[in-house]
């Protein structure tokens, strides 16, 4: 073995030996980057050019690159697709499609010009050459989104963008190489135009509806993670029958997928932690590999077209970006931020370049093929690649690391300045994993840490040693499957509910999570210690959790609000809670009550969008007709009141009862706002008129912007 190394050639051939090449590239220039404050997409860039076919030939770019290659490039518009925050983006479509309009034809305007009288290409080429500009990659996408803004209207805005110009600019592609061809006809349109709906309606309308069956059916969490893997490729592989790039598959199998993978959950941080540690570094180091330094230095021509290449492409998307922003009005680091995402090409550019270089539409005088892009193109696109990914690189760190202070500055959900301790009390086994999703889905998104409690009553013969041991360590995992630390508390105590609320006061607890055993319900003595004993303690906001299936498959929530709720003094905290719900989840939040309630909800969802519908009802039976209509994969969410309260009826006591007759089989959620504030909570008085919104409107732009 020694000696085969100590007389190794190049491209190293080992497969043990080129994959730890690979792994130390990518463990070793971020942590050195970062350093120098240099992104590292930029430097598994370089190294890849360094370590390939055209550096120093250490590495060849094989089959085996090539495929970690093109799973990183899926990966990339895959999360672009599945982090985009559905609720926004439909806010703000027409702003995406304004953009996409920008930076699809500034770009290929200044392409096609210079294709045309400066290169002197022919029309067709010219077409093909200026559709280069026009798509981009969301290289840094990634990075981005490390910086929790993937939620900003910048990013918003260019991620749909995306999908939108990346498609156009593709179309082109087909066309033109159809019209080289001599296929171009009604027929080629008609069968284009047919298999691009028929993908679609295939990824969007069937993929979440598997998705939703597997999810709810196997809950192996390796499994779950191979299936969003099966849905990627198989998405991609749709794309190209259908005729368009895979890219573009992966991005509508990201948006499929959207809403049944919450931003909070276990799975999408194994989603994201893979992608971002092995399949992402390897696509940068692949397109490296690409990058040859020697044609730049024998060719003058090459350096023409490119210098015409980076003009078009960089100076097009900055044009597009100051379009943009001035429209709508953008802030400068915005502004920078879109230009930043949107300058990287890589992805659908390489794509173009390559179908057009192995284009053959004749022979020259030599008997030379004569290529419908040329080698100098093909090189210009290389050096066009390494230039404009590291424009982004640099553009969009340094605004997003901006905008992403002054959001943690100004905001309660990037840090909130409001005490936030959450306490689950894990009873059973089989409802911890659900508790625990629960617990990461309402909470903010500072707060890295959930409390956990177990009462063990030996008298009663409730919980032991041992199986408090075992509850806590599968709450504790669950969390950290997510990056949250989950702190496990052990008491011993006759009175369940009177040991919960000691670790309430000993912890500063401000939320608790009471959860019911799936399909089972309110029990008598549950009911017992939920009136005599959790709603005792008035400072704490409680919920009541029963989970018959993942909350990740629910489409909606019917959200039934009382009678002057807003007058109690816990009502903003509870809001939250629902609110963080609708925004992690994406599921469609129906709020149902009063409509001077439901004013006030309005004005919130102007600050912090969620996919939402606002309905009045009269009276207590008009809602539980209502609720009585909620159909398969949607729950309820009641705001609920305890006695003294200004939200309290004395039919709430008759909610628990009738839950368990007519919601056995659904999910459902009863909150009890806290009635009483302490001195150092932020929300110190209830709202009592209209004269109140103007002082209360800072704490709610706090709380939901």
């Amino acid at each position: 073995m020694l000696l085969s190394i100590h007389h190794i050639t190049f491209p190293i051939e080992d497969p043990l030996l080129k994959y730890l090449i690979e792994i130390i590239i990518i463990l070793c220039i971020p942590l050195l980057l970062n350093k120098i404050k240099v992104p590292h997409l930029l430097g598994l860039i370089i190294a890849g050019a360094l370590i390939g076919p055209n550096g120093f030939g250490v590495l060849s770019r094989d089959s085996s690159v090539v495929v970690t290659g093109t799973t990183g490039l899926l990966y990339i518009m895959f999360l672009a697709g599945l982090e985009i925050d559905m609720a926004d983006f439909k806010k703000n479509k027409w702003k995406s499609i304004i953009f996409s309009i920008f930076t699809f034809a500034v770009p290929f305007a200044l392409g096609l010009l210079g294709g045309y009288y400066l290169l002197h290409f022919s029309l067709l080429t010219s077409i093909l050459f200026a559709s280069l500009f026009s798509s981009h990659t969301l290289i840094v996408y990634p990075m981005v989104s490390g910086l929790g803004i993937a939620k900003n209207l910048a990013v918003n805005i260019t991620v749909g963008g995306t999908m939108i110009t990346d498609v156009l600019s593709l179309l082109v592609l087909a066309a033109i190489v159809g019209m080289s061809q001599g296929e171009v006809g009604t027929a080629f349109w008609v069968k284009l135009s047919v298999s691009m709906v028929v993908f679609a309606l295939i990824v969007l309308l069937i993929f979440p509806i598997i998705a939703r069956w597997f999810f709810k059916t196997v809950d192996d969490k390796i499994s779950q993670y191979l299936f969003v893997l099966v849905m990627i490729y198989l998405a991609a592989l749709l794309a190209e029958l259908a005729g368009i790039e895979s890219i573009i598959g992966a991005f509508f199998a990201g948006l499929a997928l959207n809403k049944l993978i919450p931003h909070t959950s276990s799975l999408m941080n194994r989603v994201e932690f893979v992608g971002n540690a092995i399949f992402i570094p390897f696509f940068l180091i692949s397109v490296g590999m690409l990058i040859d330094f020697n044609a730049f230095i024998q060719s003058w021509e090459t350096l023409w077209v490119a210098s015409i290449m980076l003009v078009a492409s960089i100076g097009g998307k900055y044009v597009a970006a100051i379009l943009t922003k001035k429209t709508f009005r953008l802030t400068n680091d915005e502004g920078q931020l879109i230009f930043g995402l949107s300058s990287a090409s890589a992805a659908a550019t390489l794509a173009s370049v390559m179908v057009g270089y192995n284009i053959i539409i004749g022979e020259n005088d030599a008997g030379e093929p004569i290529r419908l892009l040329n080698e100098h193109v093909l090189n210009g696109s290389i050096l066009l690649i390494l230039v404009s990914c590291t424009i982004s690189s640099f553009v969009s760190m340094a605004s997003a690391q901006r905008i992403a202070q002054a959001e943690k500055d100004n905001t309660v959900s990037g840090d909130s300045k409001e005490k936030e301790n959450i306490l689950l009390a894990v009873n059973h086994e089989a409802t911890v994993e659900k508790m625990v999703n629960l617990g990461l889905m309402v909470k903010t998104a500072s707060n890295k840490q959930l409390y956990a409690v177990n009462v063990i009553n030996e008298d009663a013969n409730e919980s032991s040693e041992k199986n408090a041991e075992r509850i806590l360590e599968s709450a504790i995992k669950a969390a950290s499957a997510a990056d949250v630390e989950l702190h496990p508390i052990t008491r011993h105590d006759n009175d369940t509910a009177g040991g919960i609320s000691n670790v309430i006061k000993e912890k500063d607890i401000t939320d608790l999570i009471v959860g019911l055993e799936g399909g089972k319900g309110f029990s008598a003595s549950f009911v017992y210690n939920l009136y005599n004993g959790y709603l005792r303690n008035k400072n704490i906001n409680l919920m009541v959790y029963h989970a018959v299936q993942p909350a990740a498959t629910i489409k909606r929530y019917l959200v039934f609000i009382p009678a002057d709720a807003e007058l109690d003094a816990g009502f903003f905290h509870s809001m939250l809670r629902i609110w963080n719900i609708g925004r992690n989840s994406g599921a469609k939040m129906s709020f149902y009550g009063k409509e001077k309630t439901l004013n006030i909800l309005k004005r919130i969802a102007k600050k912090a969008s969620i996919e939402a519908t606002f309905d009045v009802f009269e009276n207590w039976e008009d809602a539980q007709q209502t609720a009585l209509t909620i159909e398969e994969n949607e729950g309820l969410i009641i705001m609920m009141g305890d006695r003294g309260m200004h939200s309290y009826f004395s039919r709430m006591r008759d909610i628990p009862d009738l839950l368990n007759l007519k919601f056995r089989n659904n999910n459902y959620m009863l909150i009890y706002p806290f009635s009483k504030t302490t001195s150092n909570n932020t929300e110190k008085r209830s709202v009592s008129s209209h004269d109140d919104f103007a002082e209360i409107g800072k704490a709610i732009r706090n709380i939901f912007k």
